[in-house]
């Protein structure tokens, strides 16, 4: 925190109002640098770590700057865009403009694909002043003639350099070149490599450079951690063990599916958890992060790709499950916790193998370490852990009809269905039409008689592909060949983990035992 208030800064009343209501009266240091140049009109480059308070840092003169001017919003054409890399971080950005916003009577909206665009297109039609943005979906909006960049005054690029790290620096380049040349322009980001110092010199004008120096940086509020546990089935029971607090934690994976599957894992061990990466539909990945922001979750398994999409606080754990394969990985993973000025704890689990890669990865980071050889008692590991939270039973899975398992249309079950036919006895292919399509019409497999139950082994490998189901088999942390518990998603709308949310029994704390 800074000396100086919002006040001293020229912050306008009705924005301070706004703030004090959400508890915030003293700025950040990224907000104190930025802000009286920002509010000025001048072009910032800020270079403010994950978590420093940069969002606040543009919004503030965003919103301030806009409700100054006398312009009135037009369909198509908004007043301000704001560029984020990922369809989570758009979301959360405008969650923050909104209230800002709303003090002025200024709109807002999100535009990013995944999802159907009819909505985004209404509301650019009826005219929005802020529009936060993610390149592509925007680009697809501005070629179908349904937005214009014509009349942007302020243009935000946050997280330049994860534009960079996914290939997105083309598209950024093409929607900012749509903007007018006079208007202000702000850009975010860690680092300027990969082409975002192109950007900078292109688009930027008399920039101000403002940077959050390593004593404000929230690295330095971290505290980091090297654990080593004996062999590959010691670390299932410690990842486990890590998982079981009562507190949010985020646990990373390298891969997709490591992430479905450890998810699915924790919940059937009576650990409510969710996964994010990019095999998830838009709607699915909402539910999951909702559940994990309102904390019906506590435990958020992701992949890399999805790390600098959760901006959540109060989460007091991350654990690099898989180490990241380079160091700007790690900070950006580690980055979702010590937001917004508080501490938090980083744990990285090293195998004896993976020893020389992860020390290397960490010295790149400027991470000084010792790794600790621990099993899931050790004091280290208990001190994080912290308070145990309750046992949350699985919700049990709703039997599928026997056949593939899979959560499809009806146009799927009757072909299934048909299929199943083929494959029966004689006295089935005999069977009248109308007993055919009552056969058909009960749905996959039904149909299929013994055949089916007399392939027990290949039945156990499809129930694990279909769509509604995920991962079968093996899924659970200490081994086992049974279905996890927490395989697909209810029909009430439940996050895609299978858990009951209050349906609670003592926890005995078996993790902590080894």
């Amino acid at each position: 925190m800074t000396s100086q208030t919002f006040t001293d800064l020229g912050v306008p009343a009705p924005l301070i109002a706004v703030l004090a209501e959400q508890g915030k009266n003293e700025p950040f240091p990224i907000q104190a640098d930025t802000l009286p140049d920002t509010l000025a009109g001048r072009d910032v480059l800020g270079r403010g770590k994950t978590g420093s308070g940069k969002t606040l840092a543009f919004s503030l003169p965003l919103v301030a700057r806009l409700a100054a001017k006398t312009d009135r919003r037009r369909g198509r054409k908004p007043r301000a865009l704001v560029l984020a890399p990922t369809r989570e971080l758009a979301n959360q950005i405008d969650e923050v403009i909104k209230p800002l916003a709303a003090a002025y009577d200024l709109t807002t909206t999100t535009v990013y694909g995944g999802v159907n665009q009819k909505r985004q297109v209404d509301a650019l039609a009826a005219g929005v002043d802020i529009l936060v943005a993610c390149p592509g979906r925007l680009e697809d909006l501005i070629g179908q003639g349904f937005a214009s960049l014509d009349a942007i005054d302020i243009t935000v690029l946050d997280e330049a350099d994860h534009m960079a790290d996914l290939g997105f620096l083309p598209g950024v380049t093409r929607l900012l070149s749509r903007t007018p040349a006079d208007g202000q322009r702000l850009l975010f980001s860690a680092t300027l490599d990969n082409g975002v110092d192109k950007l900078v010199k292109r688009f930027l004008r008399n920039e101000v450079l403002h940077s959050v120096d390593e004593a404000h940086s929230h690295v330095a509020a971290m505290t980091h951690h090297v654990f080593v546990p004996a062999d590959a089935d010691a670390k299932k029971q410690l990842v486990e063990t890590l998982a079981s607090g009562s507190a949010r934690r985020i646990l990373f994976m390298r891969t997709k599916h490591q992430a479905k599957k450890l998810a699915k894992a924790l919940t059937a061990a009576g650990i409510p958890s969710v996964d994010l990466h990019g095999n998830l539909s838009q709607p699915a990945r909402d539910r999951n992060l909702a559940a994990f922001s309102d904390g019906r979750a506590k435990v958020l398994v992701a992949t890399d790709v999805a790390a600098r999409g959760v901006h959540v606080d109060g989460i007091e754990l991350v654990v690099h499950v898989d180490p990241p394969v380079e160091h700007k990985a790690y900070l950006h993973r580690s980055g979702r916790t010590a937001r917004a000025g508080s501490a938090g704890d980083v744990v990285t689990i090293m195998l004896p193998e993976q020893r020389r890669d992860t020390l290397d990865i960490l010295r790149k980071a400027k991470i000084s370490v010792t790794p600790q050889p621990v099993t899931p008692t050790s004091p280290e590991v208990v001190a994080l852990v912290g308070e145990v939270a309750p046992y949350v039973k699985p919700e049990p899975v709703v039997a599928q009809p026997q056949g593939s398992g899979r959560s499809q249309g009806a146009n799927a079950q009757r072909k299934r269905a048909a299929r199943g036919q083929g494959s029966s006895d004689a006295a089935s292919r005999t069977s009248t039409p109308g007993e055919g399509r009552r056969r058909r019409g009960r749905g996959a497999g039904q149909g299929a008689g013994a055949t089916d139950a007399a392939q027990p082994a290949r039945q156990g490998q499809r129930s694990g592909s279909g769509r509604g189901q995920g991962a079968g088999g093996n899924a659970r942390i200490g081994g086992g060949t049974g279905r996890p518990q927490g395989a697909g998603r209810s029909a009430s709308g439940t996050p895609t983990t299978g858990m009951v949310v209050g349906s609670r029994s003592p926890r005995t704390n078996r993790r902590a035992q080894g």
